[in-house]
């Protein structure tokens, strides 16, 4: 074992005393393993301390009664257990034994791992679940189903050739070179027969019939079934302009999309990004990282200040700049000739790569054409179902009744995605568990993390605490003096304990 990696803090097997503690929280190791210890009320807990999602230090965490959760992507873990109880991580942690002898806490073993359930190979049930979507929320909904113990047929229709994978590395690390391809599939192909889940891969369903119960596919077949689940996702607003439909010009939203950006970075010299968006500016300080000369133009007048107001739009526009990025804002491309780009302010840009980030529009016309109540997105109750029974919905195309912002609300956040899928699943399994997480997202640029929970359409007041420049940051977005959402840089502990107080303030 070298210096860098050598384990943490005290020998837990000789023993350690409630006074080593410090804010409730001991790390220390077994052997050459890292382990933390929790304090809650008069019970000690062990847990491996890296999250399974990204491996954020949950020693950094927030415990949260008998479970802790991440600083980095607020993921929750049983601590009696090590199951994960909230994305964006799926898998458990280890846990350990906690003995005591009076003020000495001693850790020796390794707690077994539960043993995945296998009621759906030796009790199969009649019921058949169908999930149409291959993201995040139809992810989380099938892999769910199991975990509850759902012995019945699942078939996940998802029109994508990949397998469901990790959405946020496709404008991260895994496009700046920094994370391998195989960190992207979600699961292993072999989780899906070891599970009985039948995904189906480049699959369309062209039609829904709630009153036969079933779906009709691409190419013709029918399937029926006893709950549907629509998570269909969004896709890329195409770009209206002359030469858009060119083979250098790109949009960001699956592997194969990724794969290509990537591809075409090994040969260009100088791309242009259209849109400040965050896939959009995620993209451009990717390809930074590729070495490319980068151009971003929108209409706006500084980036993401709809979102996170304008100082920390600023912020984010000097933080790609000192990176290299060239902005060309409050201005729109208005034709791609070849490689020559064409702005309405009559500037013109040599770019041999593009990448349009103008937003994403849910898809829709399948619940439309089923005839479900939609508004600006698929309308469902607080337990994710539409306005016909046994249908649910959930990811970028659900709108909701957000309990915290008291509005309905429609938000395009993988974690969201994640939990609304994991709610929809119990709910079709008759739970009646009302969706009411408070939404939460996370943007990196560069060595910077932004960490964003609750939501704000809009709002009429930032009050900032810290010094956004400095990296060191909360702001709390209000409208009408109440609290809406609060952004952080490298306060993830404050972070988390702003979600908490909004989940504890629901009206």
């Amino acid at each position: 074992m070298t210096e860098d990696n050598k384990p943490s803090g005290p020998d837990l097997t000789r023993g350690v005393s409630p006074a080593d503690f410090k804010d409730g929280k001991l790390l220390g190791h077994v052997g050459e393993e890292d382990v933390l210890l929790a304090q809650v009320g008069s019970e000690i807990f062990a847990i491996e301390p890296a999250c399974s999602h990204y491996h954020g230090p949950l020693a950094e965490g927030l415990v949260v009664g008998d479970t802790i959760r991440c600083p980095w992507h607020h993921a929750c873990f049983s601590l009696r257990t090590g199951e994960a109880s909230r994305p964006p991580a799926l898998n458990a942690l280890a846990v350990w034994e906690v003995t005591r002898d009076r003020d000495n806490i001693i850790v020796q073993r390794k707690q077994e791992a539960p043993k995945p359930s296998a009621a759906h190979r030796s009790a199969p049930t009649p019921e058949k679940f169908v999930i149409v979507g291959g993201g995040a929320a139809g992810f989380a909904a099938a892999d769910t189903l199991r975990r509850e113990g759902f012995a019945g047929a699942i078939t996940m229709l998802s029109s994508d050739g990949a397998m469901p994978a990790d959405r946020p590395n496709l404008s991260k690390d895994y496009l700046a070179g920094n994370a391998p391809e195989d960190w992207l599939p979600l699961r292993p192909e072999d989780y899906y027969r070891d599970a009985g889940i039948d995904l189906r891969l480049n699959t369309n369903v062209s039609a829904i019939d709630p009153k036969s119960r079933s779906v009709t596919l691409g190419n013709g077949d029918r399937l029926p079934f006893d709950r549907l689940l629509l998570a269909t996702g969004a896709e890329p607003v195409k770009l209206q302009i002359p030469g858009a439909d060119q083979p250098h010009v790109h949009t960001l939203r699956s592997v194969a999309d990724s794969r290509a950006i990537i591809t075409a970075a090994g040969s260009a010299k100088r791309a242009l990004v259209i849109g400040a968006s965050f896939i959009g500016l995620e993209v451009a300080a990717s390809l930074r990282a590729r070495k490319l000369e980068v151009h971003v133009v929108a209409p706006e007048e500084r980036p993401m200040q709809k979102v996170l107001g304008a100082e920390m739009g600023d912020f984010v526009r000097s933080l790609h700049e000192e990176n290299g990025v060239i902005f060309h804002l409050k201005d729109t491309v208005e034709k791609l000739d070849g490689m020559r780009a064409t702005l309405k302010s009559g500037a013109v840009i040599e770019a041999d790569l593009v990448v349009v980030g103008i937003g994403v529009k849910p898809r829709l016309s399948l619940a439309e054409q089923a005839g479900l109540a939609a508004d600006r997105g698929v309308s469902v109750s607080e337990y994710l179902e539409t306005s016909v029974s046994g249908i649910f919905a959930a990811g970028d195309i659900a709108r909701w009744p957000d309990p915290h912002s008291r509005q309905t609300i429609r938000v395009e956040h993988w974690v969201v995605a994640e939990r609304q899928g994991q709610t929809a699943a119990r709910n079709m399994l008759g739970k009646r568990e009302r969706f009411d997480a408070v939404p939460f997202f996370w943007s990196q640029h560069y060595d910077v993390p932004i960490n964003y929970v609750g939501h704000a359409e809009n709002f009429d007041d930032v009050a900032i605490d810290g010094s956004i420049e400095g990296r060191d940051c909360l702001l709390k977005y209000r409208r009408g003096g109440r609290l809406l959402a609060v952004a952080s840089i490298y306060r993830d502990l404050d972070n988390l304990k702003a979600e908490l107080e909004m989940e504890r303030s629901r009206a």
